[in-house]
């Protein structure tokens, strides 16, 4: 018989003496075969990956396909994963390389075989722009950003990471994580000035 495990859940958050499945408990799962453990791996992380692989390739297919990448990738080198470290830096560090893979192959292709009809990245409008669309106004001035910008930016002001997990996902120091982080502010605050949005 199959334990659902959001039913174990629940029945712990109500008192029961079982307790809900924290993330090295899942790893060890994971580990050991449990054929339920892939499936809550992947419920209780796709969104916060997904959300990634989104705000940086701007592209919904485009995120769906990396999320899953990530998520093969994951497993398969489970074995080698240090169970004392996180587990959600460690993914996202995963998607924001399958993310700058899927950046760089898109560069190489022209851009008329990417463009979604149903996304636009570019705004049309010229002079002022709607002040009541800043969200969309948003979207279109991060798309614009270099990709490091933007990927720590959403790791940042989305994903909520401190700057230490930043720079674990990135690879890089630190002070380049914060120096990153400050000129994507600049420059969205310069784009949005520049487009009326803000003063």
């Amino acid at each position: 018989m199959v334990t659902d495990l959001r039913a174990v859940a629940g029945r712990a958050a109500k008192g029961s003496s079982e307790m809900p499945m924290d993330d090295v408990a899942l790893v060890k799962a994971l580990r050991s075969g449990d054929q339920q453990a892939p499936r809550l791996f992947v419920e209780r992380f796709q969104g916060v990956i997904f959300g990634l692989c989104y705000r940086m390739l701007n592209h919904r297919q485009d995120a769906e396909d990396v999320v899953q990448e990530t998520f093969v990738r994951a497993l398969r080198a489970l074995a080698g994963f240090d169970a004392g470290r996180p587990i959600c830096p460690w993914l996202l560090e995963i998607a924001a390389n399958r993310c700058r893979t899927a950046l760089a192959r898109r560069a190489r292709k022209p851009m008329l075989a990417l463009a979604d009809p149903g996304e636009e990245l570019t705004d049309p409008r010229g002079g002022m722009a709607d002040p009541d669309d800043l969200a969309g106004e948003l979207k279109r001035a991060l798309a614009r950003l270099r990709p490091e910008y933007r990927l720590v930016f959403v790791l940042f002001h989305s994903q909520h990471l401190a700057y230490d997990e930043i720079a674990q996902v990135v690879n890089r120091p630190v002070g380049t994580v914060k120096t990153w982080l400050h000129r994507a502010r600049a420059q969205l605050a310069e784009e949005l000035i520049e487009r009326g949005i803000t003063q």
